[in-house]
């Protein structure tokens, strides 16, 4: 079996990982507490009090998972190379993903940053193929520009050896 790629993501990605996280549990935990708090205040139940309870409980322990378990463990399992031949891409916690792109495949290459990458200074290069797109994301700005132009270059000379 190959070796993992060698390169890894910024360490900032950590952090914009943990606000796109407590963004997320955030709205799901509002959107779940909400209704059964207008019940409670309707209406004083037990089993209501016990299930605002039970939700609060729930939220919190989803943030410690979220927020401080998963992200060094996400980051450590992120990594990328780029070879003369292929871009290589291994991910995952649980369900380790590995994605060999070859160039002769490569449609499209190009950055992307939303407003909390761009908070942090990083960014996302995404490679596209006939059977979809690959991100890697949480890159420093250089980084993002120079893999994304090198990336397209070799995909324009494998494009040619055709």
């Amino acid at each position: 079996m190959r070796d993992l790629p060698q390169f890894q993501l910024d360490p900032k990605i950590k952090n914009v990982w943990r606000i796109n996280d407590a963004v997320w549990l955030t709205v799901v935990f509002l959107i779940c507490f909400v209704p059964f708090l207008i019940a409670a205040l309707a209406e004083p139940a037990s089993w209501i009090l016990v299930v605002l309870v039970v939700e609060a409980v729930a939220f919190v322990a989803a943030l410690v998972v979220w927020l401080a378990v998963l992200p060094p463990i996400r980051y450590a399992r992120w990594r990328y190379e780029l070879s003369e031949d292929y871009l290589d891409i291994a991910k995952g916690i649980v369900w380790r993903k590995r994605y060999i792109i070859p160039f002769i495949r490569v449609q499209n290459t190009d950055t992307r940053q939303g407003p909390i990458l761009r908070a942090f200074g990083l960014s996302s290069v995404t490679v596209a193929t006939a059977a979809g797109e690959h991100a890697i994301p949480g890159l420093a700005l250089d980084v993002a520009e120079q893999l994304r132009d090198r990336a397209a270059e070799l995909a324009r000379l494998a494009q040619e050896d055709v």
